[in-house]
């Protein structure tokens, strides 16, 4: 896999661009500046074929609709976080930033499907608590981690869709997962999953 991280927007949503050997690429979480996207799509001669949201808060979805309709692609996210795509209120654009942003989506997914693009298969992890219908794609040794797990941190739990009680199992679910991947968070530095088991306190409490 080729992958390239993009921090976008006013709060630094990471975008993420995961790419087949072929050069095809899944756009993961495109949060605001679609041109910038598009131009490195456009610098590592990148074919766009899918967008995949971990989850649908304004500032992972900002440039969402703008590439959906520019590229022709598809656009996926978990069934739970389908009403915050078309809900400024709901998606926090509003409330947080004074902005509507909205979006339409092509399919919604479900706990452990999986998206196949060439060689890469993106295994759904339903990890609702940040929002109802947060996930994490897991690929490869990957793990893309939206705002549920961060390195040494996670996702609020106050905004519309959240529950504390909901990322507690949630983490739980990660924690337990077999062997070590590469977090890639919507926010902030990458980490390890091995690493946040020890250094993580939300991950430690667990133990």
């Amino acid at each position: 896999m080729q992958l390239y991280a993009l921090p976008v927007g006013e709060i630094g949503t990471n975008c993420y661009l995961a790419a087949s050997k072929q050069g095809n690429a899944a756009i993961v979480d495109p949060g605001a500046e679609p041109e910038r996207i598009l131009a490195l799509l456009r610098a590592h001669n990148l074919t766009p074929r899918l967008i995949l949201l971990t989850h649908g808060h304004f500032d992972h979805i900002g440039a969402a609709g703008d590439l959906r309709r520019e590229l022709s692609i598809p656009l996926l996210l978990h069934s739970a976080d389908a009403e915050l795509l078309a809900d400024p209120v709901k998606n926090g654009g509003q409330g947080l930033m004074g902005r509507t942003v909205t979006s339409a989506y092509d399919r919604l997914l479900e706990d452990e499907e999986k998206i196949a693009l060439d060689e890469l298969l993106f295994r759904v992890i339903h990890t609702p608590g940040h929002t109802r219908g947060s996930v994490c794609f897991d690929c490869g040794g990957l793990l893309l981690t939206g705002d549920t797990l961060f390195c040494q941190g996670v996702g609020r739990t106050d905004l519309y869709g959240g529950s504390a009680a909901a990322l507690q199992r949630s983490l739980l679910r990660l924690s337990a997962l077999e062997g070590d991947r590469k977090i890639l968070p919507g926010h902030g530095p990458s980490s390890t999953l091995d690493a946040e088991r020890t250094q993580n306190l939300y991950l430690r409490a667990m133990r």
